[in-house]
């Protein structure tokens, strides 16, 4: 996999504290070397609401899908762990429906699974499909199309086969899709298991089911060590707790101050 050269922007918004900051790797008047980080965040909760990365250098070798899957992978394994949804393929049908994120029903309703309307009671979206302007659900925040995808296939019976298939078993997964009408596209399963192949998302299966991969070393490339500041932490502290400093760790997060906001994500080291 390529080597990771993006900066991302990530916030978690608590419901107690609005504060964000963004991370820049930008330091004095000379030029240096642009740091590679990528924050992952930590699995959504009621009270976290993760944010898309928003900043992304001119000089990065990353594609607009190897971006997504770096931005929404510890969703889509959170959500495997609560739904027993293959994350490989959460990831997949996310790219796969979203353009990797790019497709109107994603930019504009943050709805990366296509999913329609079928008795949705919240916001709406109109957007042309299978017929002309079909309603489509519209979420406040990506994170919540993820959760709505693993309630939309575990609460409807038609799916009910898929789960009984090994939890890591994507190519079954794909075509159990298809068979239980999620897609109309005969070549929707191909499509997935293409993907998945290609950026190699079964990793994230075997990350969540704690199995030895040999895609270990691309595994341990994708995720930078992070920090969720809570109540107490310095910037002094926590680079004592993990063998840093605080010029490093001023560096990595673009922080003029000392000063940190709960609920904050801090970049500790890059890889």
């Amino acid at each position: 996999m390529k080597k990771l050269l993006v900066v991302a922007l990530i916030g978690l918004i608590a419901l107690s504290c609005g504060s964000k900051k963004k991370i820049v790797t930008k330091k004095g008047k000379t030029k240096q070397k642009t740091e590679t980080v990528v924050v992952v965040p930590e699995p959504a909760s009621e009270t976290e609401l993760p944010k898309e990365p928003v900043v992304i250098p001119e000089h990065s070798n990353l594609n607009s899908t190897e971006i997504y899957i770096l931005t929404y992978n510890a969703i889509a394994m959170d959500e495997m762990r609560k739904s027993k949804i293959p994350a490989s393929i959460t990831l997949a049908q996310g790219i796969l429906e979203s353009g990797s994120g790019k497709g109107r029903l994603s930019v504009e309703a943050n709805n990366h699974f296509g999913i329609k309307c079928h008795g949705w009671t919240g916001a709406k979206i109109y957007h042309d499909d299978d017929k002309s302007q079909e309603c489509f659900r519209k979420y406040k925040h990506a994170f919540s199309s993820f959760e709505d995808h693993s309630e939309f296939l575990t609460g409807r019976g038609r799916y009910s086969k898929l789960f009984d298939l090994r939890p890591n078993d994507y190519k079954g997964w794909a075509k159990g899709l298809r068979a239980a009408g999620y897609a109309t596209d005969k070549r929707y399963p191909q499509k997935l298991i293409s993907l998945i192949e290609r950026y190699q998302l079964d990793k994230y299966d075997d990350m969540v089911l704690g199995h030895k991969s040999s895609k270990t070393e691309v595994t341990q490339a994708d995720v930078s060590i992070h920090h969720k500041v809570v109540k107490g932490d310095t910037l002094y502290s926590l680079s004592k707790r993990y063998n840093t400093t605080v010029d490093v760790l001023k560096r990595l997060n673009g922080l003029k101050n000392n000063d940190l906001s709960l609920g904050q994500i801090l970049i500790i080291k890059s890889n």
